[in-house]
C-alpha cells in the first residue's frame, strides 16, 4: 500500500481513464486502468524492457503521483494477491516488478536533482524497525525530489538508535515513519521522535511526525503527529511544513537553527 504524499504534485491525471473489467493475464486486477493490464502482462512474461518502457512513459505522460496511485500500486497488489493464492508461484514476478518500479522511482529522483531546491531543513524518511516495505517511501522520496524539497531516505528497518541520531543531527522539518502492518507500527518510537528537541536553550525546536502506511490505522494521532491518507496528501502536508519552516527562518533573519 502506498504512503502518503500528495500535493501539487506532478502532472495532471488523464481526462478519462480507460477501464474495463477482467485482467486477461491471470492477475486479479478487476476494474482498473487499462495500463495496469499491460504492465501486469509484461510482469508475468518477465519482460523487463517492456516494463521499463511502460513505467517511464506513464510517469512522463501522467506524472508520478497518478502513475503510482493508479498503475503501480494496483498492479503490485494484484501480483501480491496472485502469489498469496498460488502457493510459491509468481514470487519471481513480484520481485522483478518491484525492482522495476523502484528503478523508475529512483530515476525520477535523480532526474529532479538538477532543479531548484528549497532551503528548508530536510525531511527524513524511514521504515520502522522490522519493516521491509520501502517502495511507498521511495515513491514519496521521488515526489519530494520533483517538488524540490530536501529529503534523506534511510530505507528499511531503521534501528531506533540510528533514527534518533539522524533526527538530532539534521533537525528535520518532518520525519515520515512507514509501517505496512500493525505488527510493525512502533508507537513508542513515533512518540519519542515527536518529543525529541534540539537547538539552543530558549529556542528549542522539534519535528512533525507523519505516520504513513496502513499499520498506523487506529486512534487519532497524538499532538505533533499527522496521518496522511496517501501519497498525494503526504506530499501536500510536507510541502506545507517546508514552506512554513522557510518562512519562519526568513522572519528570523534567515539564520539557520542551531542543531546538536
Amino acid at each position: 500500500a502506498p504512503a502518503g504524499p500528495g500535493p501539487a504534485a506532478p502532472a495532471s491525471a488523464p481526462a478519462a481513464a480507460a477501464r474495463q473489467p477482467g485482467s486477461g493475464n491471470g492477475l486479479p486486477l478487476g476494474d482498473v486502468r487499462q495500463e495496469c493490464r499491460g504492465l501486469g502482462r509484461a510482469a508475468v512474461r518477465l519482460d523487463s524492457p517492456t516494463m521499463d518502457e511502460m513505467l517511464g512513459s506513464l510517469i512522463g505522460e501522467y506524472g508520478l503521483v497518478t502513475t503510482w496511485e493508479e498503475v503501480m500500486v494496483p498492479t503490485l497488489h494484484a501480483v501480491g494477491r496472485k502469489w498469496e493464492t498460488s502457493g510459491d508461484q509468481y514470487v519471481e514476478v513480484e520481485h522483478l516488478l518491484s525492482w522495476h518500479v523502484s528503478t523508475a522511482l529512483r530515476r525520477v529522483s535523480i532526474g529532479a536533482l538538477s532543479g531548484p531546491r528549497a532551503s528548508a531543513p530536510p525531511i527524513l524518511l524511514a521504515c520502522v524497525p522490522g519493516e521491509q516495505h520501502t517502495l511507498p517511501l521511495e515513491a514519496l522520496a521521488a515526489g519530494l525530489a520533483e517538488l524540490g524539497l530536501p529529503a534523506r531516505m534511510f530505507g528499511a528497518a531503521v534501528p531506533p538508535e540510528a533514527l534518533d541520531q539522524a533526527v538530532r543531527r539534521t533537525g528535520p522539518v518532518a520525519v515520515v515513519l512507514w509501517a505496512q502492518a500493525r505488527s510493525t507500527a512502533h508507537h513508542a518510537l513515533a512518540r519519542h521522535v515527536a518529543d525529541t528537541t534540539w537547538g539552543v536553550k530558549g529556542a528549542r525546536a522539534r519535528t512533525t511526525v507523519l505516520l504513513a502506511g496502513p499499520g498506523w490505522a487506529g486512534p487519532v494521532p497524538a499532538p505533533g503527529m499527522l496521518r496522511p491518507g496517501g501519497l498525494r496528501e503526504a506530499l501536500g502536508l510536507l510541502r506545507g511544513l517546508c514552506e512554513a519552516a522557510t518562512t519562519a527562518a526568513g522572519g528570523a533573519g534567515g539564520a539557520a537553527p542551531q542543531r546538536s
